[in-house]
């Protein structure tokens, strides 16, 4: 189980019934965390937040004055953190980008594109000639390199292996001549990104920046020219079964220092998400019944996976504690847990609207409270907010 804050643990218990479920974000909390990894990552090494894993504007604001900018993955991220957190510098990668986000990128002045394959490159130059002509636009190839394994623990592989993400390497010199020879004047090559996979702790994800690193060094001497930036991604874990075991930012700002130190050109930019505001973010909600099934005792909370779809999508329970509600107003008997163990399901009409199995909540009862933690990233924003029409939860943005 994992306990919220203090001050989020007063403002659930402060809400009535009819507030529930609610997001309740620590936005003191989420700052500390933020400015911790600032503070461990070195001098040359920027700090992008991959807008994707939790866009609320606040949330958003919050980062601001910790981050060196923001990762968008579509024309809607493009045009909503824009106006969230304006005259921060933006980074538009992702697959299949349309003319339409594109132009909107250029004429938004967006600092970086990443490119995906031979025909974004294409349709980018044209665009860049006639949208912003007298503007050399900033490119980064973004390039799906081998891994030499899946590393262990890992939840997602974006690299490696055959996907939709980024240029294949065999297509790498043909785009950088392309961006070196004259064909596309108005584009100039910055460097390389390499987001390849998702989950990685502090010794994994080093291994891997270390490995893009060489590999961009590489083509860079190949072609006898200069890259300034190499992105090697995102994709710290967050462990949902243990969430006191953290990523372990110390040692990996010491080894991008160390990567740093023998790259003395470079700068180098990582991009999480998940990693930066999960830990901030709790979904609270309301046990409406208890009652036994086959000899499994289930508690039936208000909302769902329609609001958490996490744990349904990563295929875990999410952590969660329970604070107790000794009032209870209603003239019926109030239902309660007999055994040690309880299963917390949602109010959807299919079996897979599960939060989280085996809660250790002895005595659990309707009308007791549940805050899921690390809901504030990949939660909310993921969710398939409109199956079965409930209502959608309340939104608390917490500052102290």
């Amino acid at each position: 189980m994992t306990a919220p804050t203090a001050a989020v643990r007063d403002r659930v218990l402060a809400l009535s019934s009819a507030e529930l479920p609610a997001y309740v974000y620590d936005l003191a909390a989420l700052r500390e965390h933020a400015a911790a990894v600032r503070t461990a990552l070195p001098e040359r090494a920027e700090l992008y937040y991959a807008a994707k894993a939790n866009p609320e504007p606040e949330i958003l604001a919050a980062l601001g004055p910790l981050v060196d900018g923001y990762e968008v993955s579509s024309g809607g991220e493009l045009t909503h953190v824009g106006k969230a957190v304006p005259g921060h510098p933006l980074a538009f990668g992702g697959p299949g980008k349309t003319p339409a986000e594109i132009t909107t990128a250029l004429e938004q002045g967006v600092g970086r594109f990443h490119i995906e394959s031979l025909h974004e490159l294409a349709v980018l130059a044209e665009l860049a000639r006639r949208v912003v002509p007298d503007t050399r636009v900033a490119v980064l190839i973004r390039v799906n390199l081998p891994l030499a394994r899946a590393p262990e623990g890992c939840s997602l592989v974006m690299g490696g292996r055959p996907t939709p993400f980024g240029l294949d390497p065999s297509d790498a010199d043909t785009v950088v001549r392309l961006l070196t020879d004259g064909t596309h004047p108005h584009l100039e090559l910055h460097g390389v990104h390499a987001h390849l996979a998702s989950g990685l702790d502090a010794p994994e994800q080093l291994a891997v920046a270390e490995s893009v690193v060489t590999w961009a060094a590489g083509l860079a001497r190949r072609h006898r020219i200069r890259l300034t930036e190499v992105n090697v991604g995102g994709g710290m874990t967050v462990d949902y079964a243990d969430p006191r075991r953290r990523f372990d930012w110390t040692a990996y700002g010491t080894g991008l220092a160390r990567l740093a130190g023998a790259h003395p050109d470079l700068t180098l930019r990582i991009e999480p998400g998940r990693a930066l505001t999960a830990y901030c973010g709790w979904y609270a909600t309301e046990v409406l019944d208890v009652k036994n099934s086959h000899g499994e005792e289930f508690a039936v909370v208000r909302g769902g996976t329609h609001h958490l779809r996490t744990p349904a999508t990563k295929g875990h329970d999410q952590p969660c504690s329970v604070l107790p509600v000794d009032a209870w107003a209603h003239p019926w008997p109030r239902p309660s847990a007999r055994h040690g163990r309880i299963t917390l399901t949602g109010q959807l009409c299919t079996p897979k609207d599960v939060l989280a199995r085996n809660v250790p909540a002895p005595g659990l009862r309707a009308g007791d409270r549940v805050v899921f933690g690390l809901a504030g990233a990949y939660a909310w924003n993921i969710s398939h907010h409109d199956f079965l029409m409930h209502p959608r939860p309340g939104f608390h943005f917490l500052d102290h």
